[in-house]
């Protein structure tokens, strides 16, 4: 049997309809960020949205450099499941790119060129 890709991992059904769900009731920051990186607009990268990883549902993913751009609103402050789950995903050789919704509504260039950066690294 061929190695599966991450996107045809076995993912629960539930999990797949709730990132079904949530490409659909993007917020603000989300709608901007996927305008930026979108269709390989972003250096030729391609990224996914609101896909299920694991038993996660990560916001954007570029699989061929394993970058998770996560866009985190307030909640985000003091979660301590953020850890576990950061934990898990790097284990599994994943990066990760942090933006609060501000950032990328009111700054979205120096995001963008931070995430440029963490493309070019190893």
């Amino acid at each position: 049997m061929p190695p599966q890709s991450p996107s045809h991992r076995k993912i629960s059904r539930r999990i797949r309809g709730f990132a079904k769900t949530m490409r659909h009731q993007a917020t603000e920051a989300e709608a901007v960020m996927w305008r930026l990186l979108r269709d390989r607009r972003f250096e030729r990268y391609k990224f996914r949205r609101q896909t299920p990883v694991e038993q996660f549902i990560l916001d954007f993913v570029c699989f061929e450099k394993r970058l998770i751009v996560e866009i985190d609103g307030s909640q985000h402050a003091t979660e301590d499941a953020d850890a576990e789950r950061n934990a898990i995903l790097r284990a599994a050789g994943f990066r990760f790119a942090r933006y609060w919704n501000n950032d990328v509504l009111y700054n979205s260039s120096a995001v963008q060129e931070d995430i440029l950066a963490k493309l070019s690294e190893p």
